[in-house]
């Protein structure tokens, strides 16, 4: 079962070189803590704050390749924790067909915000499970 979450937080420590953000269930108070890179964090802080770059980033140039090629991200999905690693997929429509790219949730969750609205973020219920 997939559960709807929304980015909730997003926490930088610059001394200790840790990023974290935090994933709350919508309809729930489970809260999902996931560390990303630095550069995934500016990227993710950097759109949440309305902040619009000149050129594109990595991640906008992602979303601009995925729209002109004919595809349409639909979603991002949290699917497994393996080895205290999270693990997603970006799921896009081409024509009739749904494709699933496999992602570091901190890419998936950057390119979710790089689309007004921001794209739906998913969690499986065994993720939230796993990490608890």
């Amino acid at each position: 079962m997939l559960v709807e979450v929304e980015l909730r937080r997003i926490l930088t420590d610059d001394a200790r070189e840790q990023n974290v953000i935090f994933l709350k269930e919508v309809n729930g108070d489970r809260m999902l803590p996931i560390m990303i890179g630095a550069c995934e964090a500016m990227s993710i802080h950097r759109r949440v704050n309305g902040e619009i770059l000149h050129r594109p980033m990595t991640h906008q140039l992602l979303k601009n390749v995925i729209e002109q090629l004919g595809g349409e991200v639909q979603d991002v999905v949290v699917t497994e924790l393996r080895d205290h690693t999270y693990y997603a997929v970006i799921r896009i429509r081409v024509d009739d067909e749904l494709i699933e790219i496999d992602s570091r949730p901190s890419d998936a969750i950057a390119l979710s915000v790089h689309f007004d609205p921001h794209l739906p973020i998913y969690v499986r219920e065994e993720v939230f499970e796993a990490a608890s």
